[in-house]
């Protein structure tokens, strides 16, 4: 029995070890970025570097949000991502969960056809489809707009396979039920649907903002004017401008990064609990 328990206490000291590891791999460059934007960009170059600032440097902060020309356009860009990001995130959800409840919970001929097509839609990169996609948005005259940013992201196929998924193992008995207290299919999606998905809600919302913030290719493409442009174009021609040092690139980046650190942290518990409550009703 002493022998079992060592080598237990033996694997949890080489599990916990291994998951250190692994997490201070992961955040080091986080931590790299939030240190260096608040240094001289003489300091970052040294080595070995200073993990800690010897002195808070916020100029790096007050560079990053002007500009080099001193437009500050940066609050603009950051404004445009929001908008995009947050109307994305709330039209995929709301459209996947109904996609979602529709295939779940509605026997209709086809319906398994239906859901192989919209799972082959996964198999196609954007690459392949942007060309056609910024041709409809020219002849639609909605480039350089926020509809054209927008209008082809309203929702995705892997948001439907994760409503659908997680909505297939809702019991069947509460929607009867509903039913028969006389609520309407609507009513039940709202009501009964929606509130109990929050651990798949939440999971989605966070993938799909975190995709429009960091989305480079189809803003690039679709916005001609600085003032409709998105975080990651600003953060491309700001680190290409000559006057740019790396504490303010750094800046630029954390600047960034802050309101997906924020959404995470606030939604995590959703994370674990979905993962929970999936498992028990896999079981």
């Amino acid at each position: 029995m002493k022998i079992i328990k060592g080598q237990s206490l033996l694997v949890d000291i080489v599990i916990w070890t291994l998951l250190i590891a692994t997490a201070l791999l992961i955040l080091s460059p986080i931590v790299f970025m939030f240190t260096a934007s608040l240094m001289p960009a003489r300091d970052i170059v040294k080595m070995p570097y200073r993990w800690i600032p010897e002195e808070l440097y916020l100029d790096n902060y007050a560079q990053a949000i002007k500009g080099n020309d001193g437009s500050y356009i940066y609050p603009r860009n950051i404004l445009n991502s929001f908008i995009v990001a947050g109307i994305v995130s709330v039209t995929t959800v709301l459209l996947s969960a109904l996609t979602g409840y529709g295939l779940a919970k509605f026997p209709f001929k086809g319906r398994n056809l239906v859901f192989l097509l919209i799972m082959a839609t996964m198999m196609i990169p954007f690459e392949a489809i942007m060309i056609p996609l910024y041709l409809v948005a020219t002849s639609l005259n909605i480039q350089n707009t926020y509809i054209g940013l927008i209008l082809p992201f309203l929702t995705n196929a892997f948001g439907i396979f994760l409503m659908r998924q997680y909505l297939i193992t809702f019991p069947d008995e509460i929607l009867d039920a509903a039913r028969i207290d006389g609520s309407g299919e609507l009513s039940i999606f709202w009501r009964i649907i929606l509130p109990n998905s929050a651990p798949a809600v939440a999971t989605l919302a966070i993938l799909t903002f975190r995709s429009q913030w960091d989305n480079l290719l189809w803003p690039l493409l679709i916005s001609q004017s600085e003032e409709m442009k998105t975080i990651p174009l600003y953060i491309v021609k700001f680190a290409m401008e000559k006057h740019t040092n790396e504490g303010a690139m750094m800046a630029a980046a954390s600047i960034a990064s802050i309101p997906i650190l924020i959404l995470f942290i606030t939604l995590s518990k959703y994370f674990v609990s979905g993962a929970s409550l999936y498992s028990s009703r896999k079981g």
